[in-house]
């Protein structure tokens, strides 16, 4: 564990909030394409798309405690 603070943590936030709301826009961007398909197609890259983003979530919660990725 840590010592003492370390400013990965402010900083990883930052870092999540920005990559969230980037990721966000991007899936708001898409939905105009998304919007043309069957409705039972829209749920299920909805659901996928809203899973994708908690793959790389959590090394970078121990990259944010630890200092390392793995």
């Amino acid at each position: 564990m840590r010592d003492g603070p370390t400013l990965r943590i402010p900083f990883g936030i930052l870092l999540l909030l920005a990559g969230l709301t980037l990721y966000v826009m991007g899936v708001v961007w898409a939905s105009q394409w998304i919007e043309r398909v069957p409705v039972l197609v829209q749920t299920i890259i909805y659901l996928a798309l809203g899973i994708i983003w908690l793959l790389p979530l959590r090394r970078f919660l121990i990259w944010m405690e630890t200092g390392r990725w793995r």
